[in-house]
């Protein structure tokens, strides 16, 4: 079953054009822009594809792209922060529902905290996965964490996009290090779609001097904070800081070295649950038959899909796998459960 979404476009205070895009119905979560985004490109893709998936079933998931970049105005002379600011008030101001679950991913938690602090009433719940208050020049202590950062946007607007192994396998292991080699290969399109090297590299150092550490002390929101502990983007520790620094916060510390997380690990189906949980979305609890039955997290994730009708080719698409790979682990999984065939599986599935 393949997703469809709907893309629009809205206007930001100094006339820029910021495509957005929705998928699925019920409570509204807003995710503010990060770094790299491409609306209609995202939908094929093996690394935000599942996440489409899994945030807009059941609810309305609204993202939008970021000034410079995908769908958005790509010639754009201010790409401050200030002006990011003025975008995401855009794309929240366009959305009729009084108040919504406000996500920030990456340096999209900075720009969530400051719209949460301006406009409590419009946000519900506040969610930051990998997110940092303080960007790399924010942070830096000493002339060698000053000249990393540094050295990083030199590196973007170097490397980005080329077609060259080394620069694409510094870029992706930030972010997925525990990616599959399609799931590697995309994210190197993904850069060559989304924006130019200058572009990237302006906005790179425009968010290492987010500092909004302040602001989130003064946060009266029911806030979840996730972090993986081996990330390699933002360090773990930034998201400590963070859940020290927001009032009554909930922090959860996710076994993964992926920035971006990936379905099938653990930290996917930790995150989801908890993220359930927190929005009052709990599902029900599986049946004892399948508890017992010791499926692996990505197991359990595969067996959700069947239970929903899906075929190979679909949950294949779903997770970013080949079909033959689904088609091993169902076997897996069958042999586990004690069954013989998709329907007995389903049923079990379904069974209270």
């Amino acid at each position: 079953m393949k997703l469809s979404q709907r893309i629009g476009f809205c206007t930001s205070a100094d006339g820029t054009r910021i495509a957005v895009a929705s998928c699925g119905e019920g409570e509204v979560i807003l995710r503010a822009a990060h770094w790299l985004s491409h609306v209609d490109y995202d939908l094929e893709s093996p690394v935000w594809r599942p996440w489409l998936y899994a945030l807009s079933a059941g609810n309305r998931f609204v993202r939008y792209d970021p000034r410079g970049c995908g769908l958005s105005d790509r010639h754009v002379v201010d790409l401050s922060i200030d002006a990011w600011h003025a975008d995401l008030a855009a794309v929240a101001a366009s959305i009729e529902e009084p108040r919504f679950v406000l996500l920030g991913l990456s340096q999209g938690g900075a720009l969530a905290i400051s719209y949460a602090l301006r406009h409590p009433e419009r946000v519900s719940h506040l969610v930051l996965l990998n997110a940092y208050g303080r960007g790399g020049r924010a942070r830096a202590q000493t002339d060698a964490e000053r000249l990393e950062a540094e050295t990083l946007v030199n590196f973007v607007r170097i490397g980005w996009g080329r077609e060259n192994p080394a620069f694409c396998q510094f870029f992706t292991n930030l972010f997925i290090p525990g990616g599959t080699a399609e799931q590697h290969r995309w994210w190197g399109d993904l850069e060559r779609v989304t924006a130019t090297a200058e572009v990237a590299a302006q906005l790179l150092w425009q968010m290492q001097g987010i500092d909004v550490m302040d602001l989130a002390a003064k946060l009266q929101v029911p806030t979840l904070i996730a972090h993986s502990r081996g990330d390699m983007r933002v360090p773990f520790d930034e998201g400590c800081r963070l859940a020290a620094a927001i009032p009554g916060s909930r922090f959860v510390p996710l076994e993964s070295k992926n920035h971006v997380l990936l379905p099938g690990e653990p930290a996917w189906t930790t995150f989801h649950a908890e993220l359930a949980g927190f929005l009052g979305q709990d599902r029900s609890a599986q049946p004892r038959a399948v508890r017992d039955a010791g499926l692996t997290s990505a197991e359990a994730a595969l067996l959700e899909l069947v239970a929903e009708g899906l075929d190979n080719r679909a949950i294949a698409e779903r997770l970013g796998k080949s079909v033959k790979t689904v088609r091993n682990q169902l076997s897996v999984i069958f042999s586990k459960l004690g069954v013989h065939s998709r329907s007995q599986a389903i049923v079990m599935t379904l069974s209270k």
